[in-house]
């Protein structure tokens, strides 16, 4: 028994270099989204209708950033394993496609936002509120999201060059670039929402000025950074001579990388049609959702840092053709990722009464975001497991399998049950959440099938 434990458990050594790649990865994570906290409860002391239009605005926008995480991604695959087996041009060549890639989704998101954000807003004003209310937050949204669209290409430009530089194993300098940018943020939302120093009270337009700005810092600090140090990552060097990318392995992202951009997309919008399911139960429903779901994404960063350190861990020894290192190696990360976040769910469990009373809001929808929360804290590691299983996967480029793993599900089990529940019947919309959320012990079952069955075990850049 004691040796079957061991198995899960690494060395000194085994931590050192996973918390190496962690620990940068999580500090940037959780800097940036302890100021979308910030920013979300000074815009929450505005009022309920300008937060929940906010947090419209931002859900749609999520779809756009796992886009983006997802046409990178589908490169990225690819960045991680020439970086294993040492070839720099293979990084170059998967670098420019997601310059490509990047430019393609962002046009396409600028048009559908500018040209369709007031319909898309609206999707998700429902309830007994009266129609000044909705309309009050339908005006916050459109507004919010108008300004938001100028942060679009910076966001996008930057994530090219943060995906490839943590694919070659740098972490430290993103990090730097986004405790910056948080911090340019923060003071800007300070000083532009509520008007400071001479500055108009902007509101909602503020945060959102504050926002593109921080984002055009951080861009403008990974990019001189990269090209100052081209001799330490050779990638970058005449990267934008030519947009030249070898047929064959513009084939094999197209294969490997477009169910993976697919199913990020897929998986976004899956999540925004079932907020605008739980949203058929009214704007309180909405607010709740928000401050939850700020919160969650708060404590949530420990198992996306710990599937980025799997991506890009497992990427490099699979690219090195090292088999069983790789499985062991994926065992033991997988274990320490759900142990550390039933930690994190425990500490989350306790103190979820108190995040709600920062907000200038209702008591209604501080209960409501309360329980919402505690559900969280309890579905935390069983994300974290699955977060893990989908990273490992997505490492040997088995991204068909990802894609029926995630999106497939979320679409064909998540989605109708969210859409039965909440149109016909009475269900309360706590346990009507707790239920859809707990839908995901299905996917746990799948993932650790296909996990320790090994189908991910390959050596994508020198397969045929």
């Amino acid at each position: 028994m004691k040796k079957g434990f061991k198995r899960y458990i690494g060395d000194k050594a085994f931590y050192a270099t996973v918390l190496a790649v962690v620990v940068p990865i999580m500090v940037q994570n959780g800097i940036t989204n302890f100021v979308s906290l910030l920013d979300n409860i000074m815009v929450g002391r505005v009022g309920t209708e300008p937060m929940s239009g906010v947090a419209i605005v931002n859900q749609l926008i999520f779809v756009f950033n796992l886009g983006i995480f997802g046409a990178l991604s589908g490169a990225g695959i690819f960045g991680a394993q020439f970086f294993g087996c040492g070839k720099p041009e293979g990084v170059r060549h998967t670098f420019r496609f997601k310059l490509i890639a990047a430019a393609v989704l962002t046009v396409s998101a600028f048009l559908l936002f500018l040209f369709g954000g007031d319909m898309l807003i609206k999707l998700y004003l429902h309830g007994e509120e009266n129609a000044e209310q909705l309309a009050a937050a339908l005006h916050y949204g459109k507004q919010y999201l108008m300004i938001m669209l100028i942060g679009l290409p910076p966001f996008a430009w930057e994530q090219c060059y943060t995906s490839t530089l943590r694919e070659c194993g740098e972490t430290v300098v993103p990090m730097k670039a986004g405790i910056v940018a948080v911090i340019v943020n923060l003071c800007l939302n300070a000083v532009l929402i509520f008007g400071m120093f001479g500055f108009p009270a902007m509101g909602v337009a503020g945060a959102a000025v504050a926002t593109v700005v921080a984002r055009y810092v951080e861009m403008a600090i990974v990019l001189v950074w990269t090209h100052r140090h081209a001799d330490k990552y050779p990638f970058i060097t005449g990267v934008y001579k030519s947009f030249y990318i070898p047929g064959n392995l513009v084939s094999k992202i197209l294969v490997k990388g477009t169910p993976l951009m697919l199913n990020e997309v897929l998986w976004a919008a899956g999540m925004a049609v079932l907020t605008q399911c739980y949203s058929i139960r009214g704007l309180e429903t909405v607010a709740g959702l928000n401050i939850s779901s700020t919160i969650s994404n708060l404590f949530g960063v420990v198992y996306i840092s710990m599937g980025n350190a799997v991506s890009i861990i497992i990427g490099q020894l699979l690219g090195a053709g090292k088999m069983e290192e790789a499985k062991d190696t994926d065992r033991k990360l997988i274990a320490f990722t759900v142990v550390s976040c039933v930690a994190v769910g425990a500490v989350l469990a306790v103190f979820a009464p108190l995040f709600p009373q920062m907000y200038n809001t209702t008591d209604s929808v501080r209960a409501l975001a309360t329980w919402f929360i505690r559900i969280v804290a309890v579905y935390i590691p069983v994300c974290a497991f699955l977060n893990a299983c989908y990273f490992t996967l997505r490492a040997g480029g088995r991204t068909i399998i990802t894609f029926l793993f995630d999106s497939v599900f979320i679409w064909c089990v998540s989605i109708p049950c969210a859409y039965i529940l909440s149109r016909f019947t009475a269900v309360p919309i706590v346990p009507l959440y707790l239920c859809c959320q707990m839908l995901d012990l299905i996917k746990c079952v799948i993932g650790f099938a296909l996990v320790k069955k090994g189908v991910w075990l390959s050596n994508i850049v020198v397969e045929d």
